[in-house]
């Protein structure tokens, strides 16, 4: 028989404290995952994935071990419970583990109101082989694609339990549901691939699989006839696409974890601008319908609306209990953990203030210089902030696009980058990470 998650995470709790733990929180997720591959217009594979996997994190005075298990059966979850007080015992101590206290910890919440769980069934996987060889075919027609890698559609649902020994016990469901196509155009060492894709909680909100398909073939016969760049100093211009990359910079630079190392270049930062005046960064995890959305964190803290950058200050690091009392500062509302491992700090959604020019005009006022549509590899150094990636894109002559380029290197410094970023308007708002496309007035370009 199927237990219910919230008589699971029970359970553990209960092995927990017959072991002699002196405090546990445990996480239950029992989640269903569907995916289809099309290739030549017929099923090129199909998986399914079914299951339950249970988490237990017990304290032994200010010893921390944490295991986890794919059987639920009592047997085994009185053994997790006995293997994790041993680990524990011999752990080193941490001063700074501990559970959020009763007055800490969230209640009340209203879940329907996040909107994280589509109630229609189940998609079938003869309606997922046919949105993805609409893509597919929608990607073909293109004049100039050549071949389809890839059409992939996929749905996943998971139940989430988590509860404390301090009196915390709370769940939620949430559905997952994605279409993407990666086309192919030109021949032989002249070939390039793009792609487009989509991924909603709902369904309903899922866009057209033609459109994702036609989006993914014209972006590759765009990257067709690749050049190197010119080496100098040229303004570049993130797309949409990536452009949330360099807003996650700034994040994991102002994430607690990093601030209690020492190890972030931003950590002597507070109360300074890092961006430019008139943008903010604002985390808000209860927006309907996002990915991003919880009304708890993985510590039975409540989340909440909060302001990180405001006017281009940086008012607040992103803390769990851990990581606040190595600060002496109070949590945020942000731990994130599996069932397998501990917390840790992690943002949810994130909104980056848009600007009011198109992406048209920031590409016409940038006269030459760079759009990167695409990155690989990384050299960051985070303690500096000194930035290297590989990158491929347009070239703009006189502020109009004039022919693709690949193999080059985009390097400068994230402060710097950062504080003079021009925001363009164009961000897809139903993302978990809302950034517009972001032009930064300089930057060194070399061919690689």
């Amino acid at each position: 028989m199927t237990q219910p998650l919230d008589v699971l995470t029970q359970m553990l709790l209960q092995a927990a404290r017959d072991a002699g733990a002196d405090g546990a929180d445990a996480k239950a997720v029992r989640a269903t995952s569907l995916t289809v591959d099309v290739r030549g217009s017929a099923l090129e594979q199909a998986e399914r994935a079914e299951g339950t996997d249970i988490g237990l994190r017990v304290f032994v005075g200010k010893r921390v071990a944490t295991v986890s298990a794919s059987d639920t059966s009592q047997r085994t979850v009185d053994e997790m419970a006995a293997r994790a007080v041993a680990m524990a015992r011999e752990a080193p101590e941490d001063p700074y583990a501990t559970l959020a206290d009763p007055d800490q910890l969230a209640h009340g919440w209203d879940i329907d109101a996040l909107e994280l769980f589509d109630p229609t069934p189940e998609p079938s996987p003869e309606t997922l082989q046919e949105d993805a060889a609409q893509a597919e075919a929608a990607a073909l027609a293109i004049e100039g694609v050549t071949q389809v890698q890839s059409a992939s559609g996929g749905y996943s649902a998971q139940e989430i339990h988590f509860s404390t020994s301090k009196g915390f016990s709370g769940g939620y469901a949430r559905t997952d549901r994605g279409l993407s196509c990666v086309a192919i155009a030109g021949t032989g060492a002249g070939m390039e691939r793009d792609y487009d894709g989509d991924s909603r909680l709902f369904q309903s909100d899922l866009r057209n699989p033609a459109e994702i398909g036609r989006k993914a073939g014209e972006r590759a016969v765009a990257r067709l006839d690749a050049r190197k760049p010119p080496t100098g100093s040229y303004p570049v211009l993130f797309d949409e696409r990536i452009s949330s990359s360099l807003i996650g910079h700034l994040l994991s630079a102002v994430n607690g974890q990093a601030i209690a190392r020492g190890a972030s270049f931003l950590r002597d930062a507070m109360g300074e601008v890092v961006l430019p005046e008139a943008l903010s960064v604002i985390e808000d995890p209860h927006r309907p319908r996002t990915s991003g959305s919880r009304p708890f964190d993985g510590e039975g803290l409540p989340t909440k609306k909060r302001i990180i950058v405001e006017n281009g200050v940086l008012t607040g690091w992103t803390l769990d209990l851990a990581t606040a009392a190595k600060l002496e500062l109070t949590p945020t509302g942000n731990a994130a953990r599996g069932t397998s491992s501990g917390p840790m700090p992690m943002n949810w959604n994130i909104e980056l203030t848009q600007g009011t020019a198109s992406f048209d005009d920031l590409v016409r006022d940038m006269g030459t210089g760079l759009i990167v549509t695409s990155m690989i590899g990384s050299t960051i150094n985070p303690n500096t902030g000194d930035y290297s990636r590989g990158a491929s894109g347009l070239w703009v002559e006189n502020g109009e696009i004039t022919h693709a380029i690949n193999e080059c290197t985009i390097a400068g410094n994230l402060r710097d980058m950062l504080r003079s970023i021009v925001p363009a308007n164009d961000a897809r708002t139903h993302l978990s990470r809302v950034v517009p496309s972001l032009l930064v007035p300089g930057m060194t370009l070399a061919g690689a």
